[in-house]
């Protein structure tokens, strides 16, 4: 278990679920929320403590800013003098998508370590996936702890800060795309007779099994593709008619879309 004190200000869908990672590795943690019953319930069932932002500031070693983009500098701006008042090291991890390290660091009002991470909400159930890069401050044995704590929450994988909005775009905004293809797939098997319930749970278990094949086997997705459609057979005749809808394209225009948000909110910053 680690000895180091984690903070969360912010306990909505983001950072209450990197609470709950984190609480699997250590009860160390501290919740603070502008609304404190929703601090309370989640502390409640992770077992550990409600705080305000004050007191995480001055206490934790660190501190996860789980508020949106247009909320952090007036957050950063109440904490400033508590983390200027420190002597111990800390480490700020921002999930704020588009603000950049710099950005975090001249809102805090100080040259801190800073964590830049981009998580998404499948590391409530520990299938998720963190970007992270860190600050050149940040120390490597800081950030195998931080990673340490992190590593039940899913996959965590290295990218330079230029690609995180690039990033985001795909594995932090990606899961709802997911959720409207496999409710696509859901609503298709209703078409044909199937009840709501079974279809959904046929569906969902097929996206998650078709990923974790594509992950662990090894094979590309059009070799995969290739795999279930047999020459003349049902699953040619439904790839022919996403092709023919430019399925590829409607989801690449949506991580475009998504993308050219993140760098819009890191400009308004």
């Amino acid at each position: 278990m680690s000895d180091k004190k984690f903070g969360f200000i912010g306990a909505g869908n983001m950072g209450g679920a990197l609470a709950t990672a984190v609480s699997k590795t250590t009860k160390n943690v501290l919740i603070a929320d502008f609304f404190k019953d929703k601090a309370q319930q989640l502390a409640d069932k992770l077992g550990v403590n409600t705080a305000d932002n004050q007191t995480i500031a001055g206490e934790c070693d660190y501190i996860f800013l789980g508020v949106k983009p247009q909320m952090m500098a007036d957050m950063l701006s109440e904490i400033k003098d508590a983390l200027a008042s420190r002597e111990k090291s800390f480490v700020l991890v921002t999930m704020a998508a588009g603000l950049a390290i710099e950005t975090i660091r001249e809102m805090a009002g100080g040259d801190y370590k800073v964590i830049r991470i981009m998580p998404n909400t499948p590391v409530s159930v520990g299938e998720g996936e963190i970007l992270y890069c860190k600050s050149e401050n940040t120390t490597d044995d800081e950030l195998q702890i931080f990673l340490t704590n992190m590593k039940l929450a899913g996959g965590l994988t290295p990218i330079s800060e230029e690609l995180m909005n690039a990033g985001c775009s795909v594995s932090g905004c990606g899961p709802a795309f997911v959720y409207m293809f496999i409710k696509g797939l859901a609503k298709g098997g209703e078409s044909c007779g199937i009840d709501p319930e079974t279809s959904l749970k046929l569906a969902s278990q097929t996206a998650l099994g078709s990923a974790k094949l594509l992950m662990e086997s090894g094979i590309d997705a059009d070799t995969l593709i290739k795999n279930v459609c047999s020459p003349g057979g049902s699953t040619i005749e439904g790839v022919k008619s996403l092709e023919a809808d430019n399925l590829e394209e409607i989801i690449a225009k949506a991580v475009d879309a998504s993308y050219k948000r993140n760098v819009e909110l890191g400009k308004q910053s």
